[in-house]
């Protein structure tokens, strides 16, 4: 052993005696040498008094001046080592607690698990360690947007967990702009290793409203902790910078096989999957008064496949955010070559897809959407189909359906009649139109029941001040009737199948030259 080596040996060893409060007696200390001449003084000129109390007094001394114990270090088990930030299992037991400080308030709490987008890519450019401390910077830049006493936590992987304490404040709205400033302070650069690092991030939430903190039953930390991470594994699988609240519906869905899913992706890319244009025909003047966006996949083995099977496909895909934004771009460029063409259309009619329902960012995504091709929110009408009405309830899709009304979009119920729906359900929903469905219209032209039904709904929309629309119109007998009993607009194969838009111009300037040939009747006379 060396010099070097020797003394450090040496030095941990009192380091271990002070730690321990063991510093050797205190009369063999090097301290006490400097008493032993005065002691023999003492002896010789006063006497053995005298030395008795020097050498009492040199013995307090040296216990009070006697090294203190060092106490050791406090090891903290719960901390990650990467980001230093507390660990899965300190994150429950943390969230317990806030949970129980909400009951006692009777105050909104939540959580968030947070992850990176594409963590597969950056572990493939980043050594462990820069990764680790991307990870650490992070978690810092999360704890700066958060206020004193929320917290937040290491999570699997590349998670982490945001605990936010009671507030009397904290509403969907609320959460969705803090999903949204959080992600805001994720993207900006890192500079890791004189390296410039960007990321995304996909963000789930679960709300604890006050009317969860008034039911009786307790709250657990685990289960509600695992509710968000639910909802971050739907906001990953829907794409990048996706936001996900947990909803009771959705939480317990599960993604589903297809035998068409696998393709889906690819086709969509490759422009396989398109949008196809129906007409809408005024039962009044029979001009074109709206469009329906219908989706058409040319598929290479099943020849042309219609929405019926393509959103079972996509959905099973999770390509739902992808599917829409393709529709979404087709149609704003079908509107605006209309637009150019001077061909009025009416506002165009879209599928609106009950995941959509739970995108936090669908409004911000929308309004953007109508800035870029300069088209107006009012032409666009999203139908919303009939299962949609049971989640009503759920905060972010009435918050999605409200926000939509606000931008100017309109709102259309799809298979009204199908299914039960209260007083207070149309008054959240507040549709502009009702869509008859194609069992109400099937043979209406002979059909007495079915004629009664009809005039009870076109009687009870027009009273609302709602419009509607008879779908799937087969035969010119039921167009003629339907408009007799007070429907609005019609479409289905007696009108025009759906088409793709260079075949929808055609049609429409043939539709409008047999208006114009058509004899017409001038009430105002006689």
């Amino acid at each position: 052993m060396g010099n070097t080596e020797k003394a450090t040996h040496v030095r941990s060893s009192q380091l271990r005696a002070r730690a321990s409060g063991k510093a050797g007696p205190i009369l063999l200390r090097r301290e006490m040498i400097a008493f032993v001449p005065a002691c023999g003084l003492a002896l010789l000129w006063i006497g053995p008094e005298a030395m008795v109390l020097l050498g009492f007094t040199a013995i307090l001394v040296g216990w009070m001046t006697r090294p203190l114990p060092i106490p050791p270090e406090d090891e903290d088990d719960d901390r990650d080592p990467a980001t230093g930030l507390p660990e899965k299992e300190a994150a429950v037991e943390a969230f317990a607690d806030i949970l129980e400080e909400a009951r006692e308030q009777m105050r909104p709490s939540a959580c968030l698990v947070l992850g990176i987008d594409s963590v597969d890519q950056l572990l493939r450019q980043l050594h462990r360690d820069e990764f680790d401390l991307l990870l650490r910077r992070m978690g810092e830049r999360l704890g700066a947007q958060l206020r004193a006493g929320d917290q937040v936590a290491r999570w699997d992987g590349a998670e982490f967990a945001v605990l936010l304490k009671p507030t009397p404040r904290l509403n969907l709205e609320g959460m969705i702009q803090l999903c949204g400033r959080l992600q805001d302070a994720l993207a900006e650069p890192y500079s890791i290793s004189a390296r410039e690092v960007t990321l995304s991030a996909y963000v789930g939430f679960r709300l604890l409203r006050r009317s969860d903190l008034e039911a009786r039953e307790p709250f657990d930390a685990n289960l509600l902790l695992a509710e968000a991470e639910a909802a971050a594994r739907d906001a990953h699988r829907i794409g990048p910078g996706a936001i996900r609240a947990f909803s009771q519906s959705a939480g317990g869905a599960k993604t589903v096989g297809h035998s068409l899913a696998r393709d889906c992706g690819d086709s969509l890319e490759a422009g396989h999957i398109t949008a196809f244009f129906c007409p809408q025909i005024s039962t009044d003047t029979g001009e074109i008064c709206g469009i329906e966006v219908k989706p058409r996949w040319l598929h290479r083995e099943c020849g042309m496949l219609d929405e019926s099977q393509i959103l079972p496909a996509i959905e099973a895909a999770g390509l739902i955010e992808r599917f829409s934004e393709v529709l979404l771009f087709e149609t704003f460029g079908a509107l605006r070559e209309f637009d150019r063409r001077g061909e009025a259309v009416g506002p165009a009619s879209l599928l609106l897809p009950i995941p959509q329902l739970d995108n936090p960012k669908l409004i911000e995504r929308l309004a953007w959407e109508c800035d870029r091709f300069s088209i107006a929110p009012e032409r666009l009408s999203f139908v919303s189909p009939q299962a949609s009405v049971a989640r009503l309830a759920e905060d972010l899709v009435d918050h999605n359906l409200r926000a939509l009304r606000r931008l100017g979009c309109r709102i259309e119920l799809a298979g009204f009649g199908t299914g039960p729906i209260s007083a207070d359900t149309m008054r959240k929903l507040a549709p502009e139109r009702l869509r008859i469905d194609r069992p109400f219209i099937a043979g209406i032209d002979h059909n007495a029941e079915n004629q009664k039904l009809v005039a009870a709904i076109a009687s009870m929309a027009e009273n609302l001040r709602m419009t509607t629309l008879a779908e799937g119109v087969a035969s010119i007998a039921e167009h003629a009737m339907l408009g007799q009993l007070g429907c609005s607009a019609v479409q289905g194969p007696a009108i025009a199948p759906p088409m793709p838009p260079e075949d929808f111009h055609d049609w429409a300037e043939r539709h409008r030259a047999k208006l114009e040939a058509t004899p017409r009747l001038d009430l105002r006379k006689g």
